[in-house]
């Protein structure tokens, strides 16, 4: 009686609560049981950043979802090169550095980007150091674990180091302490860390909240969905073989076997011939097992695990998966809008704005005090830079959608040709190189219309 009258009374408190405090999201009774919560996301990050990077490295490591997903993300972001928009001279010296840009000799300048976006994916940060030499600027990869995470003090002045990154009393970054090697090379190197100028340094990650310090992983909400349903796809596999093992069962009443073949205790191996017909005495009987095969149920279930994956990674399904068995035109090309928009969202405030802007001030400064370029540095900066074409589907609509946008001044051939990976003054003179050729061999082939003049406008003298 005691427990109905509490109950009740329990009731009609809650129905008196303030309207203002109704978030079941926020409740805290038998629903809630076991939610989650994240009070300190700095303390998360910073203790949570390394067990993600490692774990998400053994995922793309070994398995195929996770490493199509590295894979389409860096093809999206970086893809050929996001290239400035820059021309003559200036484009010509940017090229030739770019293939001397890895301080290693490894790759050329976009394949050094598409490295430091790749560790961003999976690690949550990139680092690079920038190296001034007498031939130019260098740049060099590092591991993010050579960013010493264990150091973390309070400096004089109001400073701070958090994590290996220190701060100053305004709280922006000044430096960084780097382990110039990496701990598992060998013995007898120097494993102190170093304090670098943040200058010299190019720190890539997604910053998810402020304040943030470093990054984490992006495949953190799809770490538990894909180790799950790595589990279950063994489980099945593992299933689907035993089942592949194809048995006779004979049943006898006197315990002769009709056939022969090895005995195991109690037991006869026995087998069949193909082709062999085989008369069974009174009393014996022949059955074989029913092998299971996997059920629609299943097949359901790995798609929407896959969704799921897809969702938590932020990427389409079908770029995830490769499977195109339930689109169309229409459906593939909306799919990919919204994608491709937070594609460029990264690609302009993430990865130019924290390394691509960097590399460019401290290459035109290189190049300008050495004097392989005419103009100062401040006279080459800004710049801006242009992401590579996004292919659609229909490649002769988004030519002349191109075509359209040029003529109507919404678009500079300079951006198009660029959004190549071309320079527009290194196309011209091709075109008109090979018009030049054609002319002298008598060769006439069809040339695209060229566009009027405009007429001259003539002033009127009052």
């Amino acid at each position: 009686m005691m427990g109905l009258v509490s109950s009740l009374f329990d009731r009609a408190k809650s129905a008196l609560r303030p309207a203002s405090r109704s978030y079941e999201g926020a409740a805290t009774g038998r629903r809630a049981t076991g939610w989650g919560g994240m009070r300190n996301q700095h303390g998360a990050a910073q203790a949570a950043r390394a067990p993600l990077g490692y774990r998400a490295r053994y995922l793309v490591a070994n398995n195929p979802n996770a490493a199509a997903a590295k894979a389409a993300w860096v093809a999206a972001l970086v893809g050929t090169g996001i290239v400035p928009a820059v021309t003559g001279t200036l484009a010509a010296r940017w090229t030739a550095w770019t293939d001397e840009a890895d301080a290693d000799g490894l790759m050329d300048f976009y394949g050094l980007t598409a490295l430091m976006v790749g560790g961003m994916v999976v690690d949550g940060e990139a680092l690079a150091l920038l190296i001034a030499t007498p031939a130019g600027l260098r740049i060099r990869v590092l591991d993010p674990d050579q960013l010493d995470a264990s150091l973390t003090r309070p400096l004089p002045q109001g400073g701070r180091i958090v994590n290996g990154v220190e701060f100053d009393m305004f709280g922006s970054r000044v430096a960084y302490w780097i382990v110039k090697e990496r701990p598992e090379i060998g013995l007898g190197l120097n494993l102190q860390p170093v304090r670098v100028p943040a200058e010299d340094v190019v720190h890539l990650f997604r910053p998810d909240f402020p304040g943030q310090v470093r990054g984490v992983s992006w495949f953190a909400p799809a770490i538990l969905r894909l180790a799950e349903h790595d589990e279950w796809h063994g489980a099945q596999l593992t299933r689907q073989k035993v089942g592949a093992l194809l048995a006779g069962l004979i049943t006898t009443t006197d315990g002769t076997a009709p056939f022969g073949g090895e005995t195991q205790g109690e037991a006869l191996i026995g087998s069949l011939e193909p082709g062999a017909m085989v008369v069974l005495p009174p009393g014996k009987d022949v059955t074989f097992s029913n092998p299971p095969a996997i059920a629609q149920e299943a097949n359901d279930f790995a798609r929407i695990t896959l969704h799921e994956i897809a969702a938590a990674l932020g990427l389409p399904y079908e770029v995830l998966t490769g499977d195109l068995s339930s689109v169309n035109y229409s459906s593939i090309r909306a799919g990919l809008v919204e994608w491709r928009r937070r594609v460029e969202m990264t690609q302009h405030n993430v990865i130019v704005f924290q390394a691509l802007r960097p590399i460019w001030r401290r290459w035109a400064m290189i190049e300008s005090l050495q004097g392989r370029l005419a103009a100062r540095p401040q006279e080459l900066l800004p710049v801006r830079w242009i992401t590579p074409k996004q292919q659609w589907v229909d490649p002769a609509k988004d030519v002349q959608a191109e075509i359209e946008a040029i003529n109507a001044g919404l678009m500079s051939r300079r951006e198009a040709v660029a959004a190549r990976g071309m320079d527009v003054g290194a196309l011209d003179a091709e075109i008109a190189a090979d018009k030049a050729r054609e002319a002298s061999l008598g060769l006439a082939f069809t040339a695209p219309a060229t566009a009027k003049p405009t007429p001259a406008i003539e002033e009127t003298v009052a």
